[in-house]
């Protein structure tokens, strides 16, 4: 039970105090995936992950490139979709290393978080 307590920690304090959209990020040892998550109907609204092919060509590419990648394009997604405002959701990751820079490239890519 010890290694869910800070997700379910940050998760709670994220429903609680925000009525946002949330933008979770989940990390694999392989590859990082990014959604917006609508928490009211229990919908994704957009997604990307570093499986996706046009993720896949660019293979020579560091993972702290492709975390930038990833920020950049799921922030023009929501954005497509209408969704300006998030809140950011760490899950049990610590805010440093890839999801630090996939947070401040979403951010950059206009989102507001």
């Amino acid at each position: 039970m010890k290694r869910f307590e800070r997700k379910n920690r940050t998760r709670f304090k994220l429903k609680k105090v925000s009525s946002r959209k949330r933008l979770s990020v989940f990390r694999s040892n392989n590859h990082l995936y990014a959604q917006i998550i609508n928490d009211e109907q229990g919908t994704t609204l957009a997604c990307v992950s570093s499986l996706e092919k046009s993720f896949q060509n660019k293979k020579n590419k560091s993972k702290k490139e492709l975390a930038e990648d990833l920020g950049k394009e799921i922030a023009k997604r929501s954005i497509k979709n209408g969704i300006k405002e998030v809140a950011f959701d760490k899950g049990k990751y610590k805010y440093h290393g890839m999801i630090k820079i996939l947070a401040e490239a979403a951010r950059a890519g206009g989102l507001d978080f």
